[in-house]
């Protein structure tokens, strides 16, 4: 058997970046394996569940959990695999907030299989068969995981370590992760403390921004196709809805930089529970107005405020409909 410390990778909810974003370290994933024996990485490699079930329980060193927890499997893999995991790691958004699975938050599950299924006008479906966890055929019975009411986190269904954003991590964050991993065991240094935010800095977007800021004073709000921004001008200034001020550095500001608002995707500022609370707080100091009337003109300016504030953290929003339990006997959670 290798003697190398052992590397799981697995995707649960999500869309699948985050696996493609290990690649972007091009050559340097030779180190990467190298270093770590890759125990289990079913997007990659031809690794089955049974393999991870027939471990001992801590047997691997390091985990990347990426993905949201949307069904029974995404939790029944969370939790073995934290398990047979020593480190477990939330890596990208899904994983550290929920991302785009979780505001389906915002709507019911029986909504969104009626979407998906019947009602879209894509889905030929006249009499709403709808999926079904268990269903007998000619050749046996064909089972699905459960489809839950409520998205999580990871590290609301289970005990999470560390944490890595982004949708997806940016490449150089990706490895500056792995080589202070491989650092840490390779001299046997000691461990971040639990709970740490990694590849990530501890500012917020605004301050990797290279845009010029001056005292923003807003009178409408706009969206970034009915304009042609000033190069050169903080977006927020030119009445583009900007998450800078609300979310946690570490991208090097590539949106921006781009004449791209910043989404949110490296999760709420450091100091921050709730990202989008941050945001319209951020956005209360901006507005030009006291006039209650113009006020709320000047928000309606705002797109679908939902999508904007809690693009990747709905999961963990403060005012969600959701309080997050104990799974009850149909596996959907502690709804209320």
């Amino acid at each position: 058997m290798s003697s190398k410390p052992k590397l799981a990778l697995y995707w649960a909810a999500s869309c699948g970046g985050c696996e493609i974003a290990v690649l972007d370290i091009k050559e340097k994933i030779l180190d990467v394996d190298a270093f770590f024996d890759v125990v289990f990485w079913p997007v990659a490699v031809d690794f089955k569940v049974k393999d991870v079930e027939a471990m001992q329980d801590g047997e691997i060193d390091l985990c990347l959990f990426n993905g949201a927890v949307r069904t029974s499997d995404n939790e029944y893999m969370a939790e073995l695999l934290r398990r047979k995991s020593k480190i477990m790691v939330a890596f990208g958004s899904c994983a550290c907030e929920g991302c785009i699975p979780a505001l389906s938050n915002t709507t019911t599950r029986a909504a969104t299989l009626d979407w998906v299924f019947a009602d879209s006008p894509s889905t030929v479906n006249p009499d709403r068969v709808m999926p079904q966890t268990a269903t007998e055929t000619p050749v046996g019975t064909i089972e699905l995981p459960e489809f839950w009411e409520t998205v999580r986190s990871l590290e609301q269904v289970t005990d999470v370590d560390y944490f890595v954003p982004g949708c997806p991590p940016q490449a150089h964050q990706i490895w500056a992760v792995l080589e202070a991993v491989i650092d840490i065991m390779e001299n046997d240094k000691p461990l971040p403390p639990k709970g740490t935010v990694l590849g990530a800095g501890d500012k917020t977007c605004c301050d990797e921004c290279p845009r010029e800021r001056q005292e923003k004073k807003i009178k409408g709000f706009v969206r970034i196709h009915e304009v042609i921004p000033d190069p050169d001008q903080c977006l927020l200034d030119q009445g583009i809805v900007c998450m800078g001020p609300a979310t946690r550095s570490g991208c090097g500001g590539l949106c921006v930089a781009a004449g791209v608002p910043c989404r949110g995707c490296y999760g709420p500022a450091p100091n921050s529970k709730d990202q989008g609370t941050k945001m319209v707080a951020a956005l209360a100091s901006v507005i030009d107005s006291d006039d209650p009337e113009e006020i709320d003109r000047i928000l309606d300016g705002i797109v679908d405020p939902i999508g904007t504030f809690y693009r990747f953290s709905m999961a963990h929003a403060t005012l969600g409909r959701v309080t997050i339990g104990a799974p009850d006997s149909s596996g959907n959670g502690g709804e209320s």
